[in-house]
């Protein structure tokens, strides 16, 4: 289920409240730009900020827009084991196809309690699929290849979403894991990696730069499962800039600004998070450009 394309949907704002309005035009933006799920609710959507109640709110309204037609995936994650396992009963129960849960931060915990985490989790959410986010630099720890090994032999943890950034390790990961589970999903946490996890026999990617750019990402990605690396490459470099550009200052601060330049939702972000400065205006301006994507997008 989890292949190809995934966003990592952000969160759009109005006057401090959820705007719902872009909220919808960002999905059918999605949707009809061919990504293949959507990741609601995670760093990018600026999970952190937002309050329980406005996170049903989100979750009910985008299952209820583009369930069925493709997957939706909620971050659930916390630093917290037994809130984890809550918030993603709840997600589940709502609608989610999966969840995405994040390593637990500021514990800082060893490699057997991340197995024991995720494990213990996994056993009460039943059927319900859940896919492993590992971000060291925002976490402070980084889950290795053979803690993942271990946790592919539970049916219902069906992938990981791998932003170490180190290729090094998304080889060992591809290596270890494929070779156990052929079916458990390899997927990039870091678009200007995404090209070389899938020619290295990962399945996608889950991408801020495919909030503005859905359908060249989208394509890239196809063009690599497809083995057609020439095609695939092209579109790689030709938004490598903008790959690079979306992190600028950090995320999802310049996504924000580039959504607003076509049109898809104000540039407003809650604290401590705050606008783009100049600088990185100007700079994600020049990457779009380079992209060919700075184009207005109609409502």
């Amino acid at each position: 289920m989890f292949r190809g394309t995934g966003t990592a949907l952000i969160t759009p704002f109005n006057e401090g409240r959820v705007d719902f309005e872009s909220l919808e035009k960002l999905l059918d933006f999605q949707v009809r730009n061919g990504v293949d799920f959507l990741v609601v609710l995670g760093t990018t959507g600026e999970a952190a900020t937002i309050s329980s109640s406005e996170k049903k709110e989100i979750i009910r309204f985008c299952i209820n827009k583009v369930g069925g037609k493709i997957p939706v995936v909620i971050g659930t994650g916390s630093n917290c084991t037994q809130t984890t396992a809550e918030t993603s009963l709840a997600a589940l129960s709502l609608g989610a196809d999966a969840v995405l849960i994040v390593t637990p931060y500021y514990n800082k915990p060893p490699q057997e309690g991340l197995y024991q985490h995720y494990r213990t989790i996994a056993s009460r959410l039943g059927s319900g699929q859940i896919i492993i986010y590992n971000v060291p630099g925002r976490t402070g720890v980084n889950i290795l290849p053979e803690t993942v090994l271990r946790l592919t032999e539970i049916s219902n943890i069906v992938g990981i979403k791998e932003a170490s950034g180190s290729q090094a390790q998304v080889d060992s990961l591809i290596r270890m894991v494929k070779k156990a589970r052929g079916d458990f999903a390899v997927l990039s946490g870091n678009d200007d990696q995404a090209f070389h996890l899938v020619n290295a026999g990962g399945d996608g990617v889950i991408s801020v730069l495919s909030n503005v750019a859905p359908k060249e990402t989208s394509d890239m990605i196809r063009y690599a499962l497809q083995g057609n690396v020439e095609e695939a490459r092209r579109l790689h470099l030709q938004l490598f800039p903008l790959m690079k550009g979306l992190f600028c200052e950090t995320n999802p601060i310049p996504v924000k600004y580039a959504a607003s330049k076509l049109g898809l939702c104000k540039n407003e972000l809650r604290l401590p998070l705050v606008p783009a400065s100049q600088k990185a205006m100007a700079e994600v301006d020049r990457a779009m450009t380079e992209g060919r994507i700075l184009q207005c997008v109609m409502a």
